[in-house]
């Protein structure tokens, strides 16, 4: 798959770049060279990555991102993500980089809340001699009703 980009700017000195597509290991220079583009002459004041669009984004496409992070903080420019696609929001959320890029909700707002997983606390293991069976205990708290 392809990748386009778009790029506008504000009257508020913002810049929003906009792929649409695939953000892989094929098209990832193109997001970089983006980035890199608007920051050459007169670099804007903050750089909008608009996700909205990116149906696929793997690790190099990932890196790219965080390339264009460091390119635009080193020239005194905040760049943040706005509006990720589910995909990527996951994607980032994941890697542990959402909070780097602004902690934006994906482009369909907040997903509905994921059912809270309830576990059973494992059996502790009790230690055992060679040659001995394991012994198993509930944890403390779970045979009172505590746990």
């Amino acid at each position: 798959m392809s990748l386009s980009i778009g790029t506008t700017k504000s009257f508020t000195g913002e810049v929003e770049i906009s792929p649409r597509g695939e953000i892989d290991v094929d098209t990832a220079h193109e997001v970089r060279e983006a980035v890199a583009a608007v920051m050459k002459d007169n670099p804007p004041t903050q750089i909008n990555l608009n996700l909205r669009h990116v149906s696929f984004i793997d690790s190099v496409g990932i890196s790219a991102l965080v390339a264009g992070f460091q390119a635009a903080k080193v020239g005194g420019v905040k760049l943040i993500v706005t509006e990720p696609s589910r995909f990527v929001h996951r994607q980032l959320w994941v890697t542990g980089l959402l909070g780097l890029f602004g902690a934006p909700e994906p482009a369909d707002g907040p997903g509905p809340a994921e059912p809270a997983m309830i576990r059973e606390p494992a059996p502790v293991r009790e230690p055992a001699g060679f040659g001995e069976p394991v012994v198993l205990r509930e944890p403390a708290g779970v045979a009172d009703g505590l746990g």
